[in-house]
């Protein structure tokens, strides 16, 4: 493809025109299309709306475990045989406190999250008695809730607290939903995300990439997203978990992972778009190539598995030339970071460490007794 062709993407991008099926299906299919021609019009869309900013999202998981669903990928499912800890729901002043820590970190938006198929009455109240409290203090975090299946009536409640963002992903095409799981349905999560919308909570919903959909099955959630004009699409990359119905995750590279990223940048020009689960384990070494299609990411992991630690993301936003969406700026939150020792352990933050003998002399002889 000349550059024309990427020229033309990005033009129809940022006039909010629907791009063409085939069009995107080559996104994600043509070789003919350069990755990193690709990255670039995303990046002129991602600018355009988004600017050089990225958005830190911080997860509770506030109770681990417990769940009456079985959604093949998650470890929490109760067809899961996944080693994790479970726990309860945890105490009003843990919450809080994560909260504060999220806060501290440099996170804009903190999100807890609650499993089960969907929370009680009472369960909503105390959410929203939560909430309350939490924007209380906090007026500048954004607060986000991922509880499961919800109704016109919860998500009034919820909205009335001060919910900023609603999560409820949709994970994968209506065509693949009931190979991934079966005690809920793909309209039970367009349900909860349109009684959000009625309430007037802004959405924030995406998908998992590597869980047996195919091409087109991507497409139809990137569609989906912008007729439902999600605010905040976090795109996942399945992370293998031991005990999980699902198995490995199947042709996620790199290369493939930004490509699906460029596409829902593109599709979803003013969208959030999150680079969220499995970006260590899939990206790689192309990492940072990411923030050019997305401007979001999570800090200190994910719900039952760990990622980067916080200096090495920030490192890399400040690197590529980001800033970030927040009331610290990255400077600050980089100087606190007392994990940068660790990663230099033989030196102050910022030196190379030295080869020891050991690291010369790798097949040293052992001395003579």
């Amino acid at each position: 493809m000349d550059q024309s062709f990427y020229n033309q993407l990005a033009r129809q991008s940022i006039s909010l025109e629907t791009l063409p099926r085939p069009t995107v299906l080559d996104i994600l299919t043509s070789r003919d299309i350069e990755l990193l021609a690709l990255l670039n019009a995303a990046y002129q869309v991602r600018k355009e709306f988004r600017g050089k900013e990225v958005s830190l999202h911080i997860l509770n998981n506030a109770q681990n475990g417990h769940c009456s669903e079985n959604c093949g990928y998650c470890a929490q499912a109760r067809t899961s045989r996944a080693d994790i800890e479970q726990y309860p729901l945890k105490s009003d002043a843990e919450i809080f406190a994560e909260a504060k820590n999220a806060h501290e970190k440099g996170a804009d938006c903190y999100c807890m999250v609650f499993a089960g198929r969907g929370p009680s009455a009472t369960r909503v109240v105390h959410i929203a008695r939560l909430i309350r409290q939490i924007k209380e203090q906090y007026p500048s975090l954004e607060v986000c809730v991922s509880a499961g299946l919800l109704d016109d009536g919860k998500a009034a409640m919820l909205k009335e607290a001060g919910l900023d963002r609603l999560n409820h992903n949709l994970n994968t095409s209506q065509r693949n939903y009931p190979h991934v799981c079966t005690t809920h349905s793909y309209e039970d999560r367009l349900n909860t995300l349109t009684s959000a919308r009625r309430a007037q909570i802004r959405l924030c919903s995406g998908m998992i990439v590597g869980i047996g959909e195919t091409p087109r099955d991507i497409l139809e959630v990137a569609y989906a997203l912008r007729e439902l004009a999600v605010e905040s699409i976090p795109v996942n990359f399945y992370i293998p978990i031991e005990g999980n119905a699902l198995g490995p995750a199947a042709g996620l590279s790199p290369e493939y992972c930004l490509r699906i990223l460029c596409l829902f940048r593109l599709l979803n020009p003013k969208a959030e778009i999150r680079a969220a689960a499995g970006r260590e384990l899939h990206l790689r070494s192309l990492q940072v190539m990411a923030l050019y299609a997305a401007d979001s990411l999570f800090l200190d992991g994910y719900l039952n598995t760990k990622g980067d630690d916080r200096r090495r993301t920030l490192q890399m936003i400040q690197d590529a030339g980001f800033t970030i969406s927040s009331d610290h700026p990255v400077e600050e939150l980089l100087g606190k970071e007392e994990k940068a020792r660790e990663a230099f352990p033989d030196g102050s933050v910022g030196q190379v460490p030295m080869k020891k003998l050991k690291d010369l002399r790798l097949f040293m002889p052992s001395a003579t007794p």
